[in-house]
């Protein structure tokens, strides 16, 4: 029969490739899934990955998705990092976007804005999704409470506060009862960076997240000392390192970035306040950060990655009649094919009797 067993050292080189490995396999299985469905598999990943990038302005579309992606799996890569498994980026997100969007409804009186409104914006959603973290953290700090079923759980409060929000205080009255708030004029809206395109301020703003969490991680002491009071508390605490420090912020940190996400959304793509702020980034951003290896940079990568799923779900939905389920399909598969190469690179399969 077969068995596991445990390699004496895991190649360092495969544990850096696997994330590849892990693409390939998905593209592999993605060519089997376009056959059973009868479609062709060329046609198929053609849409689904090649479509998306054939022009400017597709790549701005991957873009703006890779924006609220990348600044989410920046924040998650520090929080896994520090062995906090926050698992609610969706919720904080949520948080972040209902707290801008109601600052700048708040301010937006139909004239000025600006840069300065705009940055008043995007400091109250860093600063909601930072008080969503902040419960997880406190209720893990003080009661040791599961911050992976706390933060979950606290992403169905947020979507039910925004669903309220939306239904009622913050509904447009000129909006013939659907569930959204106002337009937000243009002064409150980010500044698009190339011209023609809805490729907005955030996808700038998130790669510049990614390089200042990499010298944080990397070249910075309190880096350094948030990885080991996560990884190894016993040697932190004989070092004087507090993991509590490390909890409260990684996920401060981490809820910041995501109320920035979801707030650029709400600035960005969409104008106003919606049910349906993110379609899912907060979760998606989860298999980001490990197919970039939780690494600062490595997540640019897996989020442009993670985007083309998105823009070519949409795509193949209207050109080859797929279901709207095809984007999480592949999500899925990137995770399992993830988690599988994982596996191998510490284990290996042995016959025995």
């Amino acid at each position: 029969m077969l068995k596991l067993e445990k390699r004496p050292a895991p190649s360092a080189l495969m544990a850096w490739l696997s994330p590849l490995l892990a693409v390939l396999l998905t593209l592999l299985c993605g060519v089997m899934l376009f056959a059973a469905l009868g479609k062709n598999p060329l046609t198929g990943l053609s849409v689904f990955f090649i479509e998306p990038v054939r022009t400017l302005q597709g790549w701005a579309e991957v873009g703006v998705k890779v924006a609220p992606l990348l600044l989410i799996s920046v924040g998650l890569a520090i929080c896994f990092r520090a062995n906090v498994f926050n698992i609610g980026a969706e919720g904080q997100l949520v948080v972040g976007a209902i707290a801008g969007g109601a600052v700048g409804l708040y301010f937006d009186s139909g004239e000025g804005g600006g840069a300065g409104l705009i940055a008043l914006v995007l400091l109250a959603g860093a600063a909601g999704g930072m008080a969503w973290a902040a419960i997880t953290a406190l209720l893990r700090d003080r009661f040791n409470a599961n911050e992976i079923l706390v933060s979950l759980m606290l992403v169905y409060v947020a979507q039910l506060l925004l669903n309220y929000l939306v239904h009622g205080p913050l509904r447009d009255p000129e909006g013939f009862n659907f569930p959204q708030s106002r337009m937000l004029s243009d002064g409150f809206l980010l500044p698009n960076i190339v011209d023609g395109t809805r490729l907005h301020l955030g996808f700038a703003m998130a790669l510049a997240a990614s390089a200042l969490a990499w010298l944080f991680l990397s070249k910075s002491f309190a880096g350094y000392r948030l990885q080991v009071g996560g990884m190894a508390p016993a040697a932190a605490r004989y070092a004087g390192f507090s993991s509590r420090r490390a909890l409260w912020t990684s996920m401060l940190a981490c809820g910041a970035l995501a109320g920035i996400a979801g707030t650029a959304e709400v600035i960005g793509p969409i104008g106003q306040l919606t049910p349906s702020v993110s379609p899912g980034y907060g979760f998606a951003a989860i298999i980001v950060a490990y197919v970039g290896r939780l690494h600062p940079v490595g997540v640019v990568f897996s989020s442009f990655i993670m985007a083309l799923f998105y823009i070519g779900g949409e795509l193949s939905q209207s050109r080859l009649g797929m279901p709207s389920a095809i984007t999480g399909v592949f999500q899925g598969i990137l995770l399992f094919s993830l988690l599988a190469c994982d596996v191998l690179i510490h284990y290996k399969l042995s016959w025995r009797k």
